[in-house]
């Protein structure tokens, strides 16, 4: 009985330690893969919303006199058709960290072909850059 005890107890602690052998740290795969939230200023959230919304024109960015950071960009819908979208903005500072200033999701309503602006101002004068983004609405 002792025996079987022994190797039960030596069996479970070498399956122990045997998970314990990773060889350390790993370093991130495809970091940059799927980042566009880091590097542009108008993200698409899915593939619907890329195939109906584009941005018409640039977006403008201007500065209100007690220092927050406001947006304005033109989006167009580029199908025959009414869609509904949802759009929202993060603000980040001028390393591109969140400010922790992120607007709620708004809805925007698009008839065939037509083009409609969205503002959005932070809340504060931490922001220096943002993302809009935008997704189908369900």
């Amino acid at each position: 009985m002792k025996k079987l005890f022994s190797l039960a107890l030596f069996a479970a602690l070498g399956i122990a330690l045997s998970g314990c052998a990773t060889g350390g740290a790993y370093s991130p795969k495809n970091a940059s893969k799927n980042d566009l939230e880091n590097r542009e200023i108008l993200v698409l959230m899915d593939r619907a919303v890329q195939r109906s919304i584009t941005s018409a024109g640039p977006i403008q960015t201007a500065v209100t006199p007690d220092g927050r950071l406001e947006v304005v960009a033109n989006l167009r819908n580029r199908e025959g058709r009414r869609i509904q979208v949802q759009v929202n903005c993060v603000f980040k500072d001028a390393q591109g960290f969140s400010t922790g200033d992120e607007t709620p999701w708004q809805t925007l309503i698009l008839t065939e072909n037509s083009q409609e602006s969205v503002r959005f101002i932070s809340m504060n004068d931490k922001a220096k850059r943002y993302t809009i983004r935008v997704r189908e609405a369900r």
